[in-house]
């Protein structure tokens, strides 16, 4: 079977197009209006986890990401400095303290994810609900495939949270 152009369809241009796609897609992330937002990539996504999963130890957050405890260490103490997290004592009586994050670094989280989510739905706003929901649907089947190849799940919120 050929083409219009009387070629025989490529197998993985599939795969090209998904690949070139989420190329574009993460360059459009990275110049979203992060001048206006409060945290940095790092501090967005390690009080997302520590929101869904707290409190957690530097290890657990290490195994989590797949960084090096002392990058986990690093970030956190950052956080720390800026009163975005805090260490308390293992509520289950382990040695290790623990990190969770505290209310300012919660609303700082807020508030990054309300300007984020304007900003999508400036871009799908003339989507269908069905449109809208299928392209969430992919994506969570997209990064739930990535997790099960790296063996490490990633917490969401309940279907009803607003978080």
């Amino acid at each position: 079977m050929t083409n219009a152009h009387g070629q025989k369809p490529d197998p993985d241009r599939d795969l090209v197009d998904i690949e070139y796609e989420l190329t574009l897609l993460s360059r459009y992330h990275a110049l979203a209006q992060r001048a206006e937002l409060h945290l940095d990539r790092s501090a967005y996504l390690l009080l997302g986890r520590l929101e869904l999963q707290q409190p957690m130890s530097l290890k657990e957050l290490s195994c989590a990401f797949g960084l090096d405890i002392s990058t986990i260490n690093r970030q956190i103490g950052a956080l720390r400095r800026q009163g975005l997290v805090e260490r308390v004592e293992d509520p289950d009586g382990g040695l290790a303290r623990k990190v969770r994050p505290t209310e300012s670094g919660l609303a700082q989280l807020h508030a990054d994810r309300e300007h984020s989510t304007a900003g999508v739905a400036k871009v799908v706003r003339n989507w269908t609900p069905e449109s809208r929901r299928a392209l969430g649907d992919l994506l969570r089947h997209l990064n739930q495939s990535v997790e099960e190849l790296e063996g490490r799940t990633w917490p969401r919120p309940a279907p009803d949270d607003h978080v």
